[in-house]
């Protein structure tokens, strides 16, 4: 496979191009756990229905792991933010409708985030009072099993020119409340430091949800602790503040 035309570049992968699919090809060294569960996860999503590229093979490439998906021609929704910033607020719009069309999914396939956020509370490296309160609050909360993205932004949602809406990148993907993944993307726009657009997302969800904002923000601190395990130094002193469920 010849992979020349380069779609996307991370610090741990790059995503190309090739004919009618995208290849989604790994840094040498990446974990091969990851790859593998990240290709499941997609696997089980696309079972339910929802918009998705298609998966189309998990193979290596040069000794490197790779994901082959089906190609979709269009405009992730940053670039459309980005092309016209008049209609920021109805792109952004569009994705919390995507985001809730996605939430009426289930897919009890998937790990429940509910013990993924416990195991990353006892993984995130704050002192034991605090991992105790975040275990109780975590523990009272709702335990749903709706589809959840884990890492619902503009950059991984891609609109065709029949209008039709594709999420990507499912590495992140657990079933739960949907109210964890509303805080989830709520706090990946503040580490962006994207403080306006935070708060009108939060208030499109809110509104079209149905969810009061009180409740959204009880994640806050869960989802925060959770980030922590990533271990970026950058971000760091921002989610040890988030995660003391005493400011919320």
């Amino acid at each position: 496979m010849k992979l020349d035309t380069v779609i996307a570049a991370r610090s741990n992968k790059t995503i190309y191009r090739e004919g009618n699919v995208s290849v989604k090809l790994f840094n040498a060294g990446y974990s091969i756990a990851d790859v593998l569960n990240e290709a499941h996860n997609h696997a089980i999503v696309e079972e339910t229905g929802f918009l998705v590229p298609k998966l189309e093979e998990v193979s290596k490439i040069d000794g490197k792991w790779a994901i082959v998906t089906q190609f979709i021609e269009g405009k992730t929704l940053t670039q459309s933010m980005e092309e016209n910033p008049a209609k920021t607020d109805v792109y952004l719009e569009r994705m919390v409708d995507i985001q809730i069309a996605m939430h009426g999914y289930t897919a009890k396939k998937l790990r429940h985030h509910t013990d993924k956020m416990h195991e990353r509370i006892d993984q995130s490296g704050l002192d034991q009072t605090m991992q105790y309160e975040l275990h109780t609050r975590l523990s009272s909360l709702p335990k749903h099993s709706k589809l959840c993205h884990g890492d619902m932004n503009p950059d991984n949602v891609i609109i065709n020119a029949s209008g039709d809406a594709y999420v990507i990148d499912w590495s992140h993907a657990t079933q739960g409340n949907a109210s964890a993944d509303a805080a989830r993307t709520y706090l990946l726009f503040r580490i962006a430091g994207e403080d306006a657009r935070s708060e009108q997302y939060l208030d499109f969800f809110c509104e079209k949800s149905g969810t009061s904002r009180q409740y959204v923000q009880k994640w806050l601190p869960l989802v925060a602790a959770s980030q922590l395990v990533q271990d970026k130094p950058n971000e760091r002193e921002f989610l040890l503040r988030w995660s003391n469920v005493v400011e919320y």
